[in-house]
């Protein structure tokens, strides 16, 4: 098995300024943090009794998008809890959220300004060759992720993951795969699961659609082998055994998807993958504000009203904030970065 050297190669370059605009890093995850850890911060626990008496929160993508419904559901926590007076949400979208971005990365110290980013941001500051990146902006917490499941029609001759991996071996174009845009979540991990069995990503028949919906239409039409996509995509077909999986991007049994084999199970346990969504701020603020911003996020995540909205989401809690995050979206870029690379995306 691969180990995880390569995570490190690109998180050098970009330590400096991401640790600059967090004040100070520690021993970095290794992305699998799960079941709501959180992490310590500088902040004491009355950071966040003052609550905060203005805030906006940009949404880098349009209304109804996923970034979308986490801003709304921190700005409707935030006032649930009495964490924040005033909070509104401004939607900015476009090019995979980096027109967010470049908004916000010049409002340096600017206080009362979060934004939501996530996984998608920082493929498409790579894949869109940005002039902004997520250094310019200071890590304040990951919320929420999905992992990724893949499936194969109910009657397919691929009774099991191997068996999926051997035929992409033996002819990766005989063996279409449906998922989501060139770039997604559901492409990166199929890219980094052929890195790990030595199959060149690039050569994968990677066939992608705008929404699962099609996706499922392919697959339930025979018109591709296996499909790829969050949890949720195909959750439905799954409990009416349509479609039958074949691995979730998760170290342990996921509560949705019940019947789907861990990587555990498959002994590829460095591949703990999922879509992730986060809260971001402006550069050079003072530490006393991240500090606020850190301890108000932990508390959000702690509170019933957060627990319910993960709940309701069907969100996977892998909560960490301050310089755990900061530590570990250093590893994200640079492993991300490295699968774009070989999946030829980018520019």
């Amino acid at each position: 098995m691969r180990s995880r050297r390569t995570l490190g190669l690109l998180a050098l370059t970009a330590t400096a300024l991401t640790l600059s605009a967090c004040g100070g890093g520690t021993d970095p995850d290794d992305g699998g943090t799960a079941g709501g850890e959180t992490s310590t911060t500088a902040a004491g626990s009355d950071e966040a009794a003052e609550p905060i008496a203005q805030l906006e929160i940009i949404a880098p993508a349009a209304p109804g998008s996923g970034w979308d419904q986490t801003s709304r559901a921190v700005q409707e926590g935030l006032q649930a809890e009495s964490l924040a007076e005033q909070v509104t949400v401004t939607n900015v979208p476009g090019a995979s959220g980096t027109v967010a971005l470049a908004q916000v990365a010049p409002q340096t110290g600017k206080e009362g300004l979060w934004m939501a980013s996530g996984l998608a941001m920082m493929t498409g500051v790579v894949t869109n060759n940005s002039d902004v990146t997520l250094d310019e902006v200071t890590p304040l917490a990951r919320l929420m992720g999905e992992y990724e499941l893949i499936v194969v029609p109910a009657a397919s001759e691929f009774q099991t993951l191997e068996d999926l991996l051997t035929a992409i071996e033996e002819d990766p174009a005989s063996v279409p795969i449906a998922g989501g845009s060139a770039g997604s979540a559901d492409h990166l991990f199929l890219g980094l699961l052929a890195q790990e069995r030595g199959i060149t990503p690039s050569d994968l028949n990677y066939v992608p659609f705008s929404g699962g919906g099609e996706a499922t239409t392919a697959l339930l039409g025979n018109q591709v082998s296996a499909g790829i996509a969050g949890t949720g995509e195909f959750q439905a077909q799954v409990e009416a055994g349509e479609l039958r999986p074949l691995l979730v991007s998760s170290l342990e049994t996921v509560e949705s998807v019940p019947d789907a084999p861990t990587l555990a199970d498959e002994g590829l346990e460095d591949l703990e993958f999922y879509n992730w969504r986060s809260i971001t701020a402006p550069a050079d603020l003072p530490q006393e504000t991240i500090d606020q911003y850190v301890a108000t996020l932990d508390a959000l995540h702690d509170s019933e009203t957060w627990q319910q909205t993960v709940t309701d989401n069907a969100w996977e809690d892998v909560y960490i904030s301050g310089e755990e995050f900061a530590s570990w979206i250093e590893e994200e870029n640079a492993r991300v970065t490295e699968v774009l690379e070989g999946l030829g995306l980018v520019q």
